[in-house]
């Protein structure tokens, strides 16, 4: 198997024009990999540039500058017809399964669409491969006839998943995939997920604010804050030994169940930056230094 990351991310940068010249800095120096069978977690309260980051790497956004590499090879400029061969490697799963299928269309037909646009599958074969595709997901195949509103929250997730999975990725960006889901139903799909992992090898770059969720799943965590990685490092290393103030504020504002095990929150002040600049100025970038093997912080002003 080659040592080169699946995913890595080079000096990346995502603007959007605002008013009179200013530019939201969404995605600020970003430098990240993510090893093959590897799920990397990407935290940080809403509006910090997760789903943009995500969103850029799979190229649904266009970078403003910086690199993405697949397998060594450098996507972020690609013209649609050369990206076009890279597409079947990298898949994603949005928040709101509802949204991301077309309640018109029976999901047998959504998640067949993936195989006929790519041309992998001869139509003689498609309803088994489809259905094979059910199967994986724990759906049984004689719904694939039936409509997204015929389907629990937690089912049509299941068929996003099926969908994802149609072109064997290598890399499955789930961006806040369990978010919209109860909880019970979120250990389901997030225990689905993870057995799909051993079983296809899959790399996951896991968007996600719910902490207990990234625990549970995560083998290495990034922490962003205001568009920048602030904190990187295992899972093991972020959440037993937090360097950065804002990382420790995250994990303060976990709830626990057991008011025995509560201790008081360290409430955070004031008004969240914002992420907007005036025209001709940008954000102060991070210098980030090694605590410890593999995890890395951003040096902070005392």
């Amino acid at each position: 198997m080659s040592n080169t990351p699946l995913i890595e991310c080079k000096a990346l940068y995502k603007q959007f024009q605002a008013a009179e010249g200013a530019a939201v800095h969404a995605v600020v120096n970003v430098d990240l990999e993510l090893a093959r069978g590897e799920t990397l977690a990407v935290v940080g309260e809403s509006g910090c540039g997760k789903s943009t980051l995500a969103n850029t790497i799979i190229r649904l956004e266009e970078p403003s500058a910086g690199q993405v590499l697949l397998d060594g090879v450098d996507i972020s400029h690609m013209g649609s017809r050369e990206l076009r061969q890279h597409r079947q490697k990298m898949q994603i799963i949005f928040q709101d399964p509802f949204a991301s299928l077309d309640p018109r269309r029976q999901v047998g037909k959504a998640v067949s669409e993936p195989l006929r646009i790519h041309g992998v599958t001869p139509e003689a074969g498609m309803e088994e491969t489809v259905a094979e595709l059910f199967r994986k997901v724990s759906l049984p195949p004689d719904v694939m006839q039936n409509y997204p509103h015929q389907f629990s929250g937690g089912q049509r997730q299941r068929i996003c998943i099926a969908r994802a999975l149609a072109l064997q990725p290598e890399l499955v960006i789930a961006d806040e995939a369990v978010s919209a889901l109860d909880v019970s139903v979120q250990a389901q799909v997030i225990n689905l997920m993870m057995d799909l992992q051993e079983e296809m090898g899959l790399s996951y770059l896991f968007i996600s604010h719910d902490l207990a969720v990234v625990e549970r799943v995560a083998h290495r965590v990034a922490v962003m804050y205001l568009g920048q990685i602030v904190e990187l490092g295992t899972r093991k290393q972020v959440f037993n030994n937090p360097q950065h103030s804002y990382t420790q504020k995250l994990l303060d504002a976990v709830p626990i169940a057991d008011p025995k095990a509560r201790k008081k929150h360290v409430m955070i002040e004031g008004e969240i930056p914002s992420p907007i600049w005036p025209k001709g100025q940008s954000p102060e970038l991070v210098t980030m230094r090694e605590v410890e093997p593999g995890h890395q912080v951003a040096i902070e002003d005392l």
